[in-house]
């Protein structure tokens, strides 16, 4: 195969293009895409977000017709280049061509608000009429005063409501069609091309510019959402890593100390018969089976740093020190329990006292000298905390923490059954109240 034909031949067998072809190809294919393809489909302009800096401050009956803004000014550029038209052949003895010329070239400005490249067609229609036919005693066309105004703001409007390649080739477009009028119908008179071309293209620059701001800060609040739901999330399953953790070592140690009473329990009894010793080591085996099988389902959550602590996890029954603690940090807080206190299972005592702690820190944290108080209140049907600090009293610093205690504390609610709220009070302070449902059974369970 000669050279030439490996040029114009691809592997397949197929002609190949040159990248001069396949660039044309490309340009013309944007030009199809953005004023050919479906130029007049519906497309109404929504109404105007009215959650800005100034539109959120009118009043609620106000704020509602500040949506229609853009409609408005839309519609009102329409009136002004029908009444600027019209106003051109006032003098004029037949005032009916005036007239049609009025409405032809506000029409595609009013037209932009539901079809909008549909609309800048109708615009370069509505030059040819106006200069053309209608503005032949006019000293400068090809576009009459009217429709320049309208042409201008067809193209504005259609720039902010489509992207930026859409208005270079209105621009361009425009340009060639103002050129071919000249040449066609202009030679005696002074054409305006030029100044079109320059007033055009200043504008649709700053549509453009506005356009792809508008975009980018769409995108970038998109990003932004998508970022604060991995991040919520991420921090959902670390507080879930961080729960399962914690329960890990709670019943790991109550399975351990099973297994070794378990074991212990026959040397405990003298002659003891064989049934009784088969019991308890079938009950043994059970325990160090339950427990391997523990420590390789919920073991996988463990960071490779992490350490279990040598001491039991804490308890209601520790409050007092996590009390001291924040008393030290600077927080005047003070504790009321009610009930008959009672020993609850260790997962509840756990995630109560955690809670409780978690809603210290973000006092500490959010509302620097204000004081705070814990209540825990013993009902029958479970427990409930209550933690409420004041207003704060000086300037909070930035937070250490991740942001998220709150969702911490509502996933260990969550994990057991009870209710959480989380709000602020009338004072200027914050309230946190839990109630978590303990079975009767679970507790005498515990006491034994």
């Amino acid at each position: 195969m000669t050279e030439t034909t490996s040029h114009i031949r691809a592997s397949g067998g197929g002609p190949r293009r040159s990248p001069e072809y396949l660039l044309a190809m490309d340009v013309f294919g944007g030009l199809r895409e953005d004023l050919f393809k479906d130029a007049f489909a519906y497309r109404p302009l929504p109404p105007m977000r009215t959650d800005g800096p100034i539109t959120r401050r009118l009043p609620g009956r106000l704020r509602g017709w500040a949506a229609w803004t853009p409609h408005a000014a839309v519609l009102f550029v329409a009136f002004i280049a029908a009444m600027t038209s019209y106003a051109s052949g006032s003098g004029s003895t037949d005032s009916l061509p005036w007239v049609l010329s009025g409405l032809v070239t506000g029409l595609p400005v009013a037209m932009t608000l539901v079809r909008p490249v549909g609309a800048w067609w109708l615009a370069c229609a509505a030059t040819v009429l106006s200069g053309a036919v209608w503005g032949g005693d006019l000293a400068v066309r090809p576009w009459t005063p009217g429709a320049f105004i309208a042409q201008l703001a067809v193209m504005v409007v259609v720039a902010l409501r489509t992207r930026p390649r859409t208005a270079a080739w209105m621009w361009v477009l425009t340009l060639c069609l103002g050129t071919v009028l000249d040449f066609t119908h202009n030679r005696a008179y002074g054409g305006n091309s030029g100044p079109m071309a320059i007033a055009s293209a200043i504008l649709l620059l700053i549509a453009a510019v506005v356009n792809i701001r508008r975009d980018a800060e769409h995108k970038i609040t998109a990003e932004q959402s998508v970022t604060a739901f991995e991040r919520d999330k991420r921090t959902v399953l670390e507080e879930r890593t961080t729960i399962a953790r914690e329960l890990h070592d709670v019943v790991a140690h109550h399975m351990s100390v099973v297994a070794i009473q378990a074991e212990a329990a026959p040397y405990r009894v003298e002659n003891p018969p064989p049934e009784l010793t088969q019991a308890f080591a079938t009950i043994r085996e059970n325990a160090v089976a339950a427990l391997t099988e523990l420590r390789r389902v919920l073991g996988v959550v463990r960071a490779e740093d992490y350490e279990a602590p040598d001491a039991p996890q804490p308890t209601l029954a520790d409050l007092g020190g996590l009390l001291a603690n924040v008393r030290d940090a600077g927080l005047d807080v003070t504790k009321t329990v009610t009930g008959a206190v009672r020993e609850l299972p260790q997962g509840v005592e756990l995630s109560a006292y955690r809670i409780i702690q978690e809603a210290l820190s973000n006092t500490l944290r959010h509302a620097p000298g204000a004081a705070a108080r814990v209540e825990v209140a013993y009902v029958l049907g479970g427990v409930g905390l209550r933690i409420v600090n004041g207003p704060p009293t000086g300037p909070a610093a930035a937070s250490p923490g991740s942001g998220h205690g709150i969702t911490g504390m509502q996933e260990r609610v969550a994990m057991l059954g009870g209710e959480m709220t989380a709000e602020a009070v009338a004072d200027g302070g914050y309230e946190v109240a839990v109630f978590i449902p303990v079975a009767m059974a679970q507790v005498e369970g515990t006491t034994a």
